[in-house]
């Protein structure tokens, strides 16, 4: 039995696989993502993986589809505290729109615009200081270049002779 899965236009290909499931390493590169990820899915509760008898983690095509959306919420900023939350959005349960997804997905883009907003403003704080802090240098560097030009003119007329005794500038 051979069985194509697409994904992102990527096909891939297994034959003989009898719907037991997949091990943790295979199930990690369909997703595109780490065998960590997956365990750490699983210990936050938003996945439960069947074992199998020696005790290996076996992943079915559901519990893809379920980490594949708990990787998709995590991508736009959601955390697992958040996607345990809403885990009506995770199952096939009904098979479509979940009743509550949409509204936390708007207070999610709420939540990205005041941070957004807030970054801008730090953004502008940073720009102003730097600015102010440009003007102060070029002062100080405008300064100091006006107190060499003036030392230069109170030497040109006081020479001094080796001896330390001003010249006379008549001689």
């Amino acid at each position: 039995m051979s069985l194509i899965f697409v994904r992102d236009l990527n096909i891939y290909v297994r034959v003989g696989w009898k719907g037991n499931g997949m091990q943790a390493k295979e199930a990690a590169e369909r997703l595109g993502i780490s065998q960590r990820m997956l365990r750490h899915y699983e210990k936050s509760g938003l996945l439960e993986v069947r074992r199998t008898g020696n005790g290996y983690r076996t992943y079915s095509e559901a519990d893809l589809r379920r980490a594949g959306r708990v990787r998709d919420f995590i991508a736009t900023g959601f955390s697992t505290r958040e996607i345990r939350a809403m885990s009506a959005c995770l199952s096939d349960d009904g098979a479509g729109p979940c009743e509550d997804g949409i509204d936390r997905l708007m207070e999610k883009l709420e939540h990205i615009e005041r941070l957004r907003a807030d970054l801008g403003a730090r953004r502008d704080a940073v720009l102003d200081r730097i600015s102010a802090l440009k003007k102060g240098l070029e002062s100080q560097q405008g300064q100091r270049a006006s107190a060499q030009f003036v030392d230069s003119d109170k030497l040109e007329g006081h020479l001094v002779q080796s001896d330390n005794r001003p010249s006379d500038p008549g001689s």
